[in-house]
Formats: C-alpha cells, structure tokens, sequence
C-alpha cells in the first residue's frame, strides 16, 4: 500500500478542505522497510531529484562509539533490547533511530536511521 505524503483532506478544526487538485506522483511516500538483524544487504532507492539513498535491510555488525575511551569499535549485534518506536519491534529485532541494541561491546543506543544512510552507527550506554 503506498503512503500519500500530500495536505490533509481535513483542517484542525475538523471542517474539510475543498481540494485544488488531484493527487501527484511526487506526493507518494516509499513502502516502509525494516532493517533486522543477520547477514548484510542493502538495497539503493532512487529519490526525488536523482539521488540515491542507500538502505540497510539486514545488518549484523554495528560502528560503535566507546564515549570513554573515544574510540570506534565494529560490534556484532546481538538482539533489539528496546525500541521506542514501537514495542513490537523488539520482539521482531527491527532496528531503527534511538533503538537500544545488544551487541558484543555492551549496550548501545543507535545514532543513526538505517533505513536512510546506509549504516548502524551506535554510542555505548551503561
């Protein structure tokens, strides 16, 4: 199903806006999909413009930051501990922005969106 990224039908209030035109084709969002956890593969999507937006639909190591030592280490990741996405994601081990993941190194919080650049950055967390 795809995502409709136009104005609302509907104001704040509730009244309804008289649409001035018909739906177009740079209006409509990209089907959502998740990044989890396992061998590494990518997909490129060609965005508006020309662009290219690269993303990660199964990862198994991440780039995380030790704070302390201020070093950069590639951790395996182990499982989804929480996500404040949606609760249902832990259950599926989908990783998004602001998930906290298990990996090799301890617990950490991901920095970056996967589903957009391409990578699983991560800062350890105690």
């Amino acid at each position: 199903m795809a995502l409709w990224q136009g104005r609302s039908v509907r104001k704040r209030t509730g009244g309804r806006y008289r649409p001035f035109r018909k739906k177009r084709k740079f209006e409509i969002g990209a089907e959502q999909q998740f990044t989890v956890i396992g061998e590494r593969r990518l997909k490129r999507t060609r965005v508006r413009g020309g662009n290219q937006k690269i993303r990660v639909l199964a990862e198994k190591y991440a780039n995380v930051l030790d704070p302390k030592k201020k070093k950069v280490i590639k951790a395996e990741i182990i499982s989804v501990v929480e996500n404040q996405a949606n609760p249902n994601y832990v259950q599926r081990n989908i990783i998004t922005k602001g998930a906290i993941i298990k990996t090799s190194a301890g617990n950490a919080k991901v920095t970056s969106r996967p589903g957009q650049d391409g990578t699983i950055n991560a800062v350890l967390v105690k």
